[in-house]
């Protein structure tokens, strides 16, 4: 604002100083010319000087006054919905991790419901390791070991556990009594995917190993949980897996191998895997 009146107050001077020169030098008609032309050329220097720049000022707030009063009269919009991210990245996983240990275990167990028995998981999750959970609403176990490994895979270790202070109150009946009647064979009706993770990964995963790295490139699983195999001409058997899935359940046990990148086959010989 200094700066303009400044910048006005010069200007004056300088149409002063030129209308008394005029003045002083000129006389007749032509004074009357040069005076009118020396307060035009101000006025339009004037004009252009501070009357542009105060309308272009006056046009601004106008249209900012107008563009306020809209917003104003605009009906307030909604808030966004956002949603709740209260819970810790760590609980959202553990949750996750939870719906994957509830598949294994209700695949076998539908009714069965779990909690966990260490107090911080998600820790275990993250690092590795082995978590104890107790289950409920199973009649043959009541706890179980899930280990969780580096590269995002679920193990799950079925226990009953019984303090010692109950055996002591019910003592079992000695073994190799004459009362005693060996029990009919049950079906191993385990879903080959929770036997393929509990029960046979790791062991499979050690076998491959071993045998490709001595020239071999497939194995037989016989029915008993023994493998088989081809040496030369004779066929070489050893005690591999526990409570293999009944041969029903083969063809399901196909792509759970097929899956993890392995050629299976279902052969009166038992289940010839491939790699």
């Amino acid at each position: 604002m200094m700066k303009n009146k400044k910048s006005l107050w010069s200007g004056v001077s300088v149409l002063i100083v030129a209308v008394l020169a005029i003045t002083a030098f000129v006389r007749g008609d032509m004074e009357i010319w040069l005076l009118a032309g020396a307060f035009a050329v101000w006025a339009i220097w004037a004009v252009v000087r501070f009357g542009v720049p105060y309308a272009k000022a006056q046009i601004y707030h106008y249209k900012a006054r107008k563009i306020r009063k809209q917003c104003e009269a605009q009906p307030q919009k909604s808030e966004l919905n956002i949603p709740d991210v209260s819970d810790p990245t760590g609980i959202v996983l553990l949750r996750h991790v939870n719906y994957r240990v509830s598949s294994y275990i209700q695949s076998v167990y539908p009714d069965a419901t779990w909690e966990w028995r260490e107090e911080f998981p998600e820790r275990i999750i993250a690092k590795g390791g082995v978590a104890r959970i107790q289950i409920f609403g199973v009649p043959d176990f009541n706890f179980a070991d899930v280990t969780f490994d580096q590269n995002a895979g679920i193990h799950c270790s079925m226990l009953k556990i019984i303090p010692l202070s109950r055996l002591k109150e019910n003592p079992a009946a000695p073994a190799g009594t004459a009362e005693e009647q060996p029990a009919p064979p049950q079906p191993n009706t385990v879903d080959p995917q929770v036997w393929y993770e509990v029960k046979a990964r790791e062991i499979l995963k050690n076998l491959i190993a071993d045998l490709d790295s001595r020239g071999h490139s497939s194995l037989t699983i016989k029915e008993t949980g023994e493998i088989a195999i081809q040496q030369a001409d004779a066929e070489i058997v050893k005690s591999a897996f526990e409570n293999v899935p009944d041969r029903m359940f083969w063809p399901r046990l196909v792509k759970v191998f097929e899956r993890e990148g392995m050629a299976a086959n279902i052969t009166d010989n038992g289940l010839l895997l491939s790699w």
